[in-house]
């Protein structure tokens, strides 16, 4: 996916952990655990909507 601003994000599910791993130039987040309807709510978030979700703290980075 990409932002309005050119910039490339991924996010990846995890199905049984309800949560998505976030890719952004080289950095790995995840979100916390999502309820049911939040998960399938974020399956379609744009790259817009991951960019401003990365603005919240319901994430944490992932060491590589």
């Amino acid at each position: 996916m990409q932002t309005i601003s050119g910039r490339q994000i991924s996010a990846t599910p995890n199905y049984s952990a309800r949560t998505f791993t976030i890719r952004v130039e080289g950095s790995k987040y995840r979100t916390i655990r999502l309820s049911k309807d939040e998960f399938q709510s974020c399956e379609n978030n744009t790259g817009n909507d991951w960019q401003n979700f990365l603005r919240s703290n319901d994430y944490y980075p992932v060491q590589k």
